[in-house]
């Protein structure tokens, strides 16, 4: 057994160009994990200037001074979010307050329909409802010290959304501006024979900066058609629910089939088991299909070359770790593993295939 992981070793970290990128990673993994939080304005920053360095770099590709476009752009897209902001959040909290002055009429009618079933399914005993309302009043007794608390702390993240409004948008300039000066810098103190970590670098590059882009138009075009859907049958809360299909899509698989709860509930109590009911959710299922059937496929074309699988264990894994930043940056973490996983054996074995050659005898 010593033989064979000694073996496994020695080929796959006999390379010192393998074992210069298997400490960074842990380098990079480690730090990630114990000072996450206190990052997040530096990762909400790279978000954003990946986001950005697309229009960008076509205009600089035109001739226009990169400076000047930087600010263009920057400006432009904080008056694009200042403008959604203001236009949908007095929206969105309008509708949260009627929902949930409604709550405790659902939750009675939700008990009502439960108490009902055992008339229809005998193998449905009240002692098992009663059970279950238990639960549901004891979860719902929590949510509502859960906003208690948020409520109570609302300073403090009124302070911290402050410090983030002001040291995002200066972060983000200063990543874009000074981009080439940063990669130099970062390249300064790293070995010269980097092959391995520079061919890792540029997969990684590429895939984080179209999935950026694509997820961002992905949640607007999402948002935006289950808006028009939702207005046009009349559903209640049509914005505060477009918002949450719209950010769904951050989680694959899992977040378009938690979303469709809150939905669904809301369209019941609206109208019942009727036809209009049975519409909604027909729409609805039609959406989702042509989200990831249609406009995924266009907008991450070659980018995202991944089994569901993995996409799904990634978000388990990687959102595990660190909450809403793992989640989000899933994806290309998975993309990221993966290029490593691929390289890196071609790689060593290119290396291991690489024989000196004898000198010729004098």
């Amino acid at each position: 057994m010593k033989e064979v992981i000694g073996a496994w070793l020695r080929k796959r970290f006999s390379d010192p160009q393998a074992v210069i990128l298997a400490i960074l990673l842990v380098m990079g993994f480690t730090i990630i994990v114990v000072a996450g939080e206190m990052l997040a304005p530096l990762l909400a920053s790279i978000v954003i200037a990946y986001l950005l360095e697309g229009p960008i770099g076509k205009m600089e590709r035109l001739g226009a001074p990169r400076l000047l476009v930087v600010v263009l752009v920057l400006v432009l897209f904080m008056a694009f979010l200042a403008v959604l902001f203001f236009a949908l959040l007095p929206i969105m909290w309008q509708q949260m307050a009627d929902l949930f002055q409604e709550l405790p009429a659902y939750i009675s009618r939700g008990q009502q329909a439960l108490m009902e079933l055992p008339a229809h399914y005998p193998f449905v005993s009240e002692a098992q409802l009663e059970e279950l309302m238990t639960m549901i009043r004891t979860e719902l007794g929590g949510l509502g010290q859960h906003l208690l608390s948020l409520s109570l702390s609302s300073l403090a993240g009124g302070i911290t959304l402050l410090v983030y409004l002001i040291l995002v948008p200066v972060l983000v300039f200063f990543l874009l501006k000074d981009k080439e000066h940063i990669l130099a810098w970062v390249k300064a103190y790293l070995p010269h024979q980097r092959s391995l970590l520079t061919e890792v670098w540029e997969e990684l590059d590429q895939q984080l900066g179209n999935y950026v882009r694509g997820k961002f138009w992905e949640i607007l075009i999402v948002a935006g058609a289950s808006y028009l859907l939702f207005a046009f049958m009349g559903l209640k809360y049509a914005m505060l629910l477009a918002v949450l299909v719209g950010f769904s899509v951050l989680v694959p698989y899992i977040g378009a089939a938690v979303v469709t709860i809150p939905i669904a509930v809301v369209g019941y109590f609206q109208w019942g088991l009727d036809s209009q009911f049975a519409w909604l959710m027909i729409a609805y299922a039609i959406l989702q299909a042509l989200d990831g059937n249609v406009l995924v496929p266009l907008l991450f074309s070659g980018v995202v070359n991944l089994h569901p699988v993995a996409i799904i264990a990634a978000v388990l894994f990687f959102g595990g770790i660190w909450g809403f930043w793992g989640v989000f940056f899933a994806i290309p973490l998975a993309t990221l593993v993966s290029a490593v996983l691929r390289a890196w054996p071609a790689h060593g074995e290119e290396q291991e295939g690489q024989r000196p050659r004898e000198e010729p005898a004098s």
